[in-house]
């Protein structure tokens, strides 16, 4: 699937133009959803070094879009075309609702799983030499 994700509101807080805390679970479960084959998209209001700022700061945590703001890698806007992305879902805090938890967004993607391992925190291992 091909997922559209907003950032402010959606992977941190909304401090626009700052960039906000994470919310919990936010870059876990974006990294179990490209772990399971999804296309991820950032889709923003952001723009400009507002964007790359937004950008950089997914990469540092683990997050490498396939798309952003646009439908595929290299997309040249054209004002003849709608701007609607096209992709499966949207992961929005504008969404009617508000925007329910990461575990929860993951057990919709993936109802056969219960998204519960998104909220373990990771086993420590042992030192090698007490392996």
């Amino acid at each position: 699937m091909k997922i559209a994700v907003d950032f402010d509101g959606t992977i941190v807080e909304h401090e626009y133009p700052k960039i906000g805390k994470v919310r919990p679970f936010a870059f876990q479960t974006l990294k179990m959803l490209q772990e399971k084959g999804h296309l991820l998209v950032l889709w923003t209001y952001r723009s400009g070094r507002l964007l790359d700022e937004a950008v950089d700061f997914c990469r540092e945590n683990g997050i490498e879009f396939y798309a952003v703001n646009s439908d595929y890698p290299g997309q040249v806007f054209d004002e003849t075309m709608s701007r609607k992305i096209d992709c499966d879902y949207f992961i929005d805090d504008r969404n009617i609702g508000g925007l329910p938890s990461w575990g929860e967004i993951y057990h919709f993607l993936h109802p056969e799983e219960s998204g519960q391992e998104i909220m373990e925190k990771p086993k420590k291992k042992k030192p090698f030499w007490k392996r």
